[in-house]
Order: structure tokens, then C-alpha cells, then sequence
């Protein structure tokens, strides 16, 4: 018998709420039932979508007896109140990356959720991403050997989006190490079994109109000696969708004569007010709806160029699937096009809320990433290692999808 869709309320009608809302509308298993978000413009836009009531305040939305489920996309800042709340009345919660900006707040999170005796789990994150969850799967074989080394690189144009001042503000949680290292920290753990030991890091900030980390690189080592390499830039030169056969990090056809779009479209404004409103327009209830939301032509979501070095093959995650390069043969293990993109995430919530399946992004998964973010930033401060010692490995499931 089939349960019933999963009622959740959105907390924050931003950006993440945006890059999610084909998923949420589309799944089957989910029913959007309630928002709240400061701007009236987008809870009247969310109203007239999905014909459910609104709040200006979390509290509100988490204090209605309808909703079952919180998804906490507001600001960085205030995931730690927003996840106590939903705790304090009972509900469920999917968190946003970055879980929080400290390890303190992480764990209080944790306890907050634990106390009220329900599921948290933090995400969406590109390890959700189905050719990274394949590309375990095929690890948890056995065919390939044992995983010895993992590279992950990505070079984007993040930094030079409209930004709020607060994004481009370390302290704030600004910056990629917060915000893009959470996806590529995620990745490598699960690929590398979750469990890392130490982190080494230098950052970039290297634009002083834009005040923040722009690109890092990091060696992560891992319990019993494999070991990772991170490579990110946000700073629009080379874009390493160019690796990904020009498919978009959403799945979307990406068009390589659009190069320097960001640089140019961010030259034409002066003030920090001026590059926040630009960021507005991008958002929910200001010209951006439900009927201007959908994604076509999609190929798998995917973040940047990943190989993973085992005794016996390469595997290289894609947008199409992964590539084995084995020891007498090269081949794809091809993957379908999603038909609801960035579904594996509900997938995973309405399986611990419904089935009682422990997830793989819990919030102690969420503050063991948010761990090795923080050692990353300590390491570029400090030049040395850093030790970690919040980690957690990959729950026994019967599969990882």
C-alpha cells in the first residue's frame, strides 16, 4: 500500500527553495502544504502555486498541526533556530547545506531533533546526486579492489553572482568554503566511505571587491590510508562543465558562447544594494514562479570532475552515468535521465519518516562535513593539519538508492 504524500512546510522561499521547486512539485510522495519567508511578494506567490497558507514567521509554520515535515532553506545563520524550532513541535527536518557555521550549533541541532524523537537530515547536496550514489555502489561491490584515492575538481563563476553582502563574509558564512565545499566535502566522503581522519588546506581570496575564499584546495586522508583532492574556483575563467561534456551542474544545457556572462552582467552595478537587488530578481514571487521553474532536456546533476582510483579501475561519476576504466576494458555503466530531477533527496527523507530508514545525510553525517569545512578554513589559517575527530561512516542500507 502506498502512504501517503509527506506534508511538508518550506521555511525560506529563497534561492535553495528555488533550485528544489520542480522536485517538490513534481514528486509524488511530497505535498507542499505550507511556507514561510519575510517577503510577502513570494508567500503570495507560493499561495497561488500550490493553494496553501503562508507565514511571515518560522514559528508560525512550524506550529501548524498540518505539516509533518520541515524544509529549512533560510539563511545560513538560522538553521540552528529554525531546526529547534520544528523540533520543539514535532516535526521532521531537511536542512539546507551548510548544516550550520558551527560545530556547536551542529550539535545542537542533533540534540534538538534527537530529544523530539525525529528524523534530521541535511542536504540537498550533490553527493545525493544518483552517479555518485551508482558510483558507491559499484565500490561496495567488490569488483574494483579497495579505493585508494579520489580527485575532485570545479571551476565555476560562484563568486561573481549577485551576491548579498553577507555572502561575501567568511564570518557570515560567506564564501565557497561554506558554501561549495559542503557539496564537494560531501562527495568525497561518500566515495571514500565517510570516515576522514585529517585535512590540509590554502584558500584563495584574491578579489578585493569580492572579500571572501573564491578557491581552496585540500588533501583529505581517510581512516586506513586512501585520500582525496579538492580543487574549487568561483572566479569565471575556466568553467569545468567544459569536463562534463557542457552539462550544467543542474543537468541543464549549458552554452560555451555565454562565456564571461557573469563578470559582464555583475560590471553593471555599482553599490552592494544595487547587487542585491540584481540577486532579487533571481528569486521566488519576483518573476520567478512555479510555471517558470521547470528544467527540460536534463541530464543528471552532477559538481565538477570526479575520479575515484580503487585497485582495479578508475571510476569517473558523469552526468550520463559512470565510466569504469578497468583493467582490460573501458566502458559506461549508463544511467537513465532523471525524469524528476534531484528527486534522490525526498527520496531519502520520505524513507526515514515513513519506512524508518536510517538516511545516509543525517546530522551527524551534516556536522561530520561541516567538520572537515571548518578544518579547512583552521588549516589555510594556521598552515598545518588538522585532525577530525566528529566523523561518521555510511549507515548499513541495503542499498544506497
Amino acid at each position: 500500500m502506498t502512504p501517503p504524500p509527506l506534508r511538508l512546510g518550506i521555511a525560506g522561499l529563497g534561492r535553495g527553495f528555488m533550485l528544489l521547486l520542480p522536485t517538490l512539485a513534481a514528486h509524488p510522495g511530497i505535498r507542499l502544504v505550507a511556507a514561510a519567508d519575510p517577503r510577502e511578494e513570494a508567500r503570495r506567490q507560493f499561495a497561488s502555486d500550490f493553494d496553501a497558507v503562508t507565514y511571515a514567521d518560522v514559528a508560525e509554520l512550524c506550529a501548524n498541526p498540518d505539516v509533518e515535515a520541515v524544509y529549512v532553506a533560510t539563511p545560513h545563520q538560522f538553521h540552528r533556530e529554525h531546526v529547534e524550532l520544528a523540533a520543539a513541535h514535532g516535526k521532521h527536518v531537511l536542512v539546507e547545506k551548510p548544516m550550520a557555521l558551527s560545530l556547536e550549533d551542529c550539535r545542537a541541532m542533533i540534540a534538538a531533533m534527537r530529544q523530539a524523537g525525529r528524523w534530521l537530515m541535511v542536504g540537498h547536496s550533490h553527493s545525493f546526486d544518483t552517479p555518485y550514489l551508482r558510483t558507491r555502489e559499484l565500490i561496495d561491490s567488490g569488483e574494483f579492489g579497495a579505493v585508494r584515492m579520489i580527485h575532485a575538481l570545479n571551476f565555476t563563476d560562484f563568486l561573481y553572482r549577485p551576491r548579498r553582502p553577507e555572502e561575501l563574509d567568511t564570518s557570515r558564512g560567506g564564501g565557497v568554503v561554506f558554501s561549495q565545499a559542503a557539496h564537494q566535502v560531501d562527495i568525497v566522503r561518500l566515495l571514500g566511505g565517510g570516515r576522514a581522519s585529517s585535512v590540509r588546506a590554502i584558500t584563495g581570496s584574491w578579489d578585493a571587491a569580492r572579500p571572501t575564499e573564491g578557491a581552496y584546495g585540500a588533501l583529505l586522508s581517510f581512516e586506513g590510508g586512501p585520500f582525496a583532492t579538492m580543487t574549487y574556483s568561483g572566479f569565471a575563467h575556466f568553467d569545468s562543465d567544459e569536463f562534463c561534456g557542457w552539462s550544467g551542474e543542474l543537468g541543464q544545457p549549458r552554452d560555451p558562447s555565454q562565456y564571461g556572462h557573469a563578470r559582464r552582467r555583475l560590471a553593471q552595478v555599482q553599490t552592494p544594494e544595487e547587487e542585491a537587488a540584481l540577486k532579487n530578481t533571481r528569486t521566488y514571487g519576483a518573476g520567478l514562479s512555479l510555471a517558470n521553474s521547470r528544467l527540460e532536456e536534463i541530464t543528471h546533476n552532477h559538481f565538477g570532475f570526479v575520479v575515484v582510483a580503487c585497485d582495479h579501475a578508475d571510476l569517473r561519476p558523469s552526468p550520463q552515468g559512470v565510466q569504469v576504466y578497468a583493467d582490460t576494458r573501458r566502458y559506461l555503466e549508463a544511467l537513465a535521465p532523471p525524469t524528476i530531477p534531484r528527486r534522490e533527496v525526498l527520496d531519502e527523507l520520505i524513507d526515514a519518516v515513513r519506512h524508518g530508514r536510517a538516511p545516509i545525510h543525517s546530522g551527524e553525517w551534516g556536522l561530520a562535513t561541516m567538520e572537515v569545512c571548518l578544518g579547512m578554513l583552521e588549516s589555510a589559517a594556521t598552515r598545518r593539519d588538522v585532525v577530525l575527530s566528529q566523523q561518521v561512516g555510511l549507515p548499513h542500507r541495503a542499498a544506497l538508492r
